[in-house]
């Protein structure tokens, strides 16, 4: 093994490779005897494309919805689940129009609802079928006149273009509609402003009458405080539903009968339609997904317990069950990317599992020892308090780092606030870890995973917490010769990316930063955001305008003057979430300060890049950044290497 300073390690995870052959899968569907999956391609500028294959393996997957076609939403802005099938008939929502769209008997697409008079005005969400066939329920969003309307309707399937009849309103969302069994009842989920579907939501039923219409809504649960998602409809028709009432999602039984009080969460946070972490088989079986300290299990629920399965995954999402039981799932763990699955649980004398691979995200063709084990590591923080993360030290199968010398490190911070770091092999950890960087993946105060109570740590202090337990890590790494602390770098996107600013503003641990299309305004976002998030910092940070001061004191934007370390920001120009005026902003006001600062804008990326050049040219670019700032040479092909400019170049200075 030779050595070779840390972050100029020849790597076969090369920017390409990110990208190359991988797709995005979610929103698994069981239906006649067929998988159905979603498939989000870079390589295809990041179409969602639908995808089938028999459940019997009889034949390999084949695309159901065609070129020029992508199956995604825009309702809340992050979407989510947005197409049913019943048996021949498929209806989904196509991303150019927003419109609901009808295949039947395989035959080319045709719109199911009319064209509204400005294109994407009117959209749909987490659609069902109702049992007789005729109709489609649905979340429909209209935007008219500078308003947004969320309400439930009903859209027929024997009148393409007629207007959707309304089930359900007055409510500021909706979210899963689902029919019972034998189509006498419906369900669904709705929230006010200012809460988040995460914090206090309530479930409803309501008697299906003729044509459709609904009797008297009965509120089953939730409230303020509690947060109801996920629900479900037993065989024999007993109505399930998970609700974090105890301080952990778990799942119940109409009324309020708890199926297996645990302290773990069998839930996370509904920024998009269609999470599923639990279902029945058809004998009535309960099949689950939790969370553990060190990463999911899988397995049945039963007599008051939830029994878990041995596996090779750690991680679970869109669960569907089938007859076995067999599981339908994206699956992962630290060795293995994500994976739609088939899992049998086939019981014995030792609980086994036999593994049916349908589709892969991607191939991983590198040597196992390239690849980084993440450790869960807890670490003392501000107030006391203790956070989380997983620690990813670098590996290289080929080289190692100088002798006495400790790798730096960067810091990830993860989106939503609300979402969580995972532990599932990610090529884009191993990017940063095969080239000589120590990572750490922090969930700071407010995470998801760990119960209500620490999401809760971060009521009113977003922009404190999160930026004091990055700070901390990077102290607690360093302090055990684990990273070199003077070498630390920090990363994030979205809500990331606002800590990633804000930590640069009001800490000098961090010798730079990327921001991915990050908040830098408050104000801004608090003003200029949609109707999803409009109230969201009342709660991170306080209501808006009664706190302007506070919106002030913590954003990054007017406290320029105290950001001394490189930054290199990244927006994507149709982004409604963040638009591009906070990057843009943050970017001048650096330039005339002095900084060293990099801004990387790109045509027709929204919140969340998809297209498989940009993300290619971003990945390039930070690690082009990161060199300039730390004085090496990255190895990279030349192909990919980009025409990196940075303003204020001049003033980087590598640390002593």
């Amino acid at each position: 093994m030779t050595q070779a300073p840390y972050g100029t390690w020849p790597s076969p995870v090369t920017p390409a490779l990110l990208v190359t052959a991988a797709v995005g899968l979610s929103n698994v569907t069981l239906d006649a005897g067929r998988v159905y999956w979603a498939e989000s391609r870079p390589s295809e500028a990041g179409r969602l494309v639908l995808v089938a294959a028999p459940v019997d393996g009889g034949s390999e997957p084949a695309d159901v919805t065609p070129a020029g076609f992508s199956v995604r939403t825009r309702v809340h802005e992050y979407g989510g689940r947005c197409y049913c099938v019943d048996g021949a008939t498929i209806v989904f929502s196509n991303w150019a129009d927003q419109r609901l769209w009808v295949i039947r008997d395989g035959a080319d697409p045709v719109p199911l609802t009319a064209a509204p008079q400005e294109a994407g005005a009117v959209r749909f969400a987490d659609p069902v079928f109702s049992p007789d066939g005729r109709w489609v329920v649905c979340v429909r969003e209209t935007h008219e006149a500078g308003a947004v309307v969320n309400d439930l309707v009903a859209v027929p399937l024997e009148t393409p273009g007629a207007a959707p009849a309304r089930l359900a309103g007055g409510h500021d969302f909706f979210a899963a509609p689902r029919f019972s069994p034998d189509g006498s009842r419906l369900c669904w989920v709705t929230w006010e402003l200012p809460e988040m579907p995460w914090e206090s939501t309530r479930l409803w039923c309501a008697e299906v009458e003729a044509d459709l219409a609904l009797g008297p809504a009965r509120h089953v649960a939730g409230g303020p405080g509690e947060s109801v998602t996920q629900p479900r409809w037993s065989p024999d028709g007993v109505l399930h539903y998970v609700s974090d009432r105890t301080g952990w999602w778990n799942i119940y039984a109409d009324p309020d009968r708890p199926v297996c009080p645990m302290a773990a969460e069998f839930g996370e946070p509904d920024w998009a339609f269609g999470n599923s972490a639990y279902g029945f088989a058809p004998d009535g079986e309960l099949v689950a997904v939790w969370g553990a300290r060190t990463g999911q299990q899988l397995g049945v629920v039963r007599d008051g317990r939830a029994e878990p399965w041995p596996s090779a995954f750690s991680s679970y999402s869109s669960v569907q069950v089938a007859a076995g039981p067999a599981v339908y799932a994206i699956a992962a763990s630290p060795a293995l990317p994500p994976a739609l699955v088939r899992i049998d649980l086939v019981s014995g004398t030792v609980p086994t599992e036999t593994v049916q691979t349908i589709r892969r995200s991607r191939d991983v063709p590198i040597d196992a020892a390239h690849i980084s084990r993440p450790e869960a590591i807890d670490f003392p923080t501000g107030d006391g308090q203790t956070a989380h993360a997983l620690f990813y030290p670098p590996a290289n199968a080929t080289v190692s780092g100088p002798p006495g010398e400790r790798p730096p490190v960067v810091v990830i911070i993860h989106g939503g606030p609300t979402s969580s770091a995972s532990a599932v092999l990610n090529l884009s950890v191993q990017y940063w870890t095969n080239r000589g960087f120590a990572v750490a993946d922090v969930d700071y105060r407010g995470s998801s995973g760990y119960g209500r109570s620490y999401r809760q740590l971060l009521a009113g202090q977003w922009g404190i917490a999160d930026v004091e337990d990055c700070a901390a890590v990077v102290r607690w790494l360093d302090e055990r010769g684990l990273v070199d602390g003077r070498r630390a770098v920090i990363r994030g996107g979205s809500a990331g990316g606002f800590t990633t600013l804000a930590a640069l503003a009001f800490t000098d641990v961090f010798s730079a930063g990327a921001s991915h299309y990050g908040v830098a305004d408050l104000e801004l976002l608090a003003r200029d955001t949609h109707k999803f998030e409009s109230r969201y910092l009342d709660g991170l940070v306080g209501p808006w305008p009664a706190t302007a001061s506070e919106y002030q004191r913590r954003s990054p934007i007017h406290h320029v003057d105290q950001i001394k370390s490189p930054l290199i920001l990244f927006q994507g120009l149709d982004d409604q979430v963040v638009p591009p005026a906070q990057s843009e902003l943050m970017y001048r006001a650096l330039h005339e300060q002095g900084v060293p600062v990099a801004y990387l804008s790109f045509t027709g990326e929204q919140h969340g890049f998809r297209k498989a050049e940009t993300l290619i040219t971003v990945m390039t670019a930070e690690l082009e950044f990161y060199g300039r700032v730390f004085g090496f040479t990255p190895a990279l092909p030349a192909a990919e290497q980009v025409e990196l400019s940075i303003a204020n170049e001049a003033k980087l200075t590598a640390p002593a």
